[in-house]
């Protein structure tokens, strides 16, 4: 059964933190592993991507794209918040994606998950993810870091 926060998706992938000792609310999460600042290697894999991308008409995406604070995180526009998910993301021609950040209180803190979901409209999304799984590996699990202890 696809995802409800985007049906029909066809990639999937998801990571769990828990940050120790205290509760904290998804977008309080989403904008820490977002919206901070960058290590300098991601910020330059995003600015290239943004260039790269854009001689073939897709969006640009992360920080320094430019959204309104108050609609987006990260430079992710904001699809729906509540204190425990956010979902961020946006439609375009070769696919549509949604990056779900959701808290979830445990006895020793705060459990976070992230998954990114993805749903490939034809072989051009398919050979983009193809392309980026790598990359889209490493910045999860950094972003992922500064928030607490991964969970198996």
């Amino acid at each position: 059964m696809p995802p409800i926060e985007l049906p029909g998706a066809d990639w999937v992938d998801r990571h769990h933190v828990l940050v120790s000792g205290r509760d904290v609310a998804a977008p309080d999460a989403a904008r820490s592993m977002l919206g901070a600042e960058m290590p300098g290697w991601v910020s330059s894999l995003m600015r290239l991507r943004n260039f790269i991308v854009g001689f073939v008409g897709l969006k640009g995406a992360g920080p320094g794209v430019g959204l309104d604070p108050s609609h987006s995180i990260g430079g992710f526009p904001i699809v729906s918040e509540t204190p425990r998910k956010v979902v961020l993301g946006f439609d375009d021609w070769h696919l549509d994606f949604r990056i779900v950040v959701e808290a979830t209180p445990q006895p020793a803190g705060t459990e976070v998950s992230v998954s990114t979901l993805v749903k490939r409209k034809h072989w051009f999304g398919k050979a983009y993810i193809f392309l980026i799984t790598p990359f889209h590996m490493l910045i999860v699990k950094q972003s992922m870091k500064r928030l607490g202890t991964p969970v198996s």
